[in-house]
């Protein structure tokens, strides 16, 4: 088994006065090479831990009196241990099960709207898929930038399965064409979407038939009135 995820929950259901039902999200999550803490509430994630750097980030907005989870970060790390251990059984458990597995639905777009010369991001977004995570390489005109791209933390969706991005900054000129392929051991073939710099220039159709009907128009007029004169004299 290449990979085996295995993931706690703990969702918990809160009455406030007002009588509105909250949603709170605690998930740990580990595999062979990947581990990650997030926690939140009414699909909102409030921080996430970050092994990397060691510390808790948080992800909701400031505010005038901000949060504070004390100990959060220790007890992502406590976690972890416990979560490799259960890994490991659960993998001599299911060994000789399949996975289940969902393919990763991908697309590419730009953050900003593109303008000419002008630095932005290109966003290539694999959607629904399990189990994480997915790997992404990037081209600019058949050459490989992946170097220059990151690729974000997985996010999971209520079905169970999860989102992950990978950016990439480019500055946009006119016949570039970028690409990027996304590998996935669901995936048959990895899935390559491509997109490309092209400015439409606005249409002067309607602008020139305008004035062609307006000149035909005036031109009528003014003969029709030569001759209503010359009749007349």
């Amino acid at each position: 088994m290449k990979l085996f995820l295995i993931f706690f929950t703990l969702m918990c259901v809160r009455d406030t006065e007002s009588q509105f039902k909250h949603h709170e999200l605690l998930t740990v999550e580990c595999s062979e090479k990947n581990k990650e803490y997030t926690a939140g509430a009414d699909g909102d994630e409030a921080f996430y831990a970050d092994f990397e750097k060691k510390k808790l980030v948080m992800t909701i907005p400031p505010i005038a009196d901000p949060l504070e989870f004390p100990r959060f970060y220790e007890w992502a790390e406590d976690s972890m241990p416990v979560c490799q251990n259960n890994l490991k059984l659960s993998t001599e458990e299911f060994k000789d099960r399949p996975v289940p597995q969902d393919a990763p639905q991908s697309s590419i777009y730009p953050k900003e709207k593109m303008q000419l010369g002008s630095e932005n991001m290109l966003i290539c977004h694999s959607a629904q898929f399990f189990p994480p995570p997915v790997t992404v390489r990037w081209t600019k005109n058949s050459v490989d930038v992946t170097e220059q791209s990151t690729l974000s933390r997985y996010y999971p969706n209520e079905d169970k399965t999860y989102n992950q991005f990978s950016h990439l900054p480019f500055t946009p000129q006119e016949g570039d064409v970028y690409s990027c392929t996304v590998e996935h051991e669901a995936l048959e073939t990895p899935d390559t979407k491509t997109w490309e710099v092209n400015v439409e220039l606005p249409s002067v159709g309607p602008s020139v038939f305008c004035g062609v009907g307006l000149a035909v128009g005036l031109l009528g007029v003014a003969t029709g009135t030569f001759f209503l004169v010359k009749g007349n004299m």
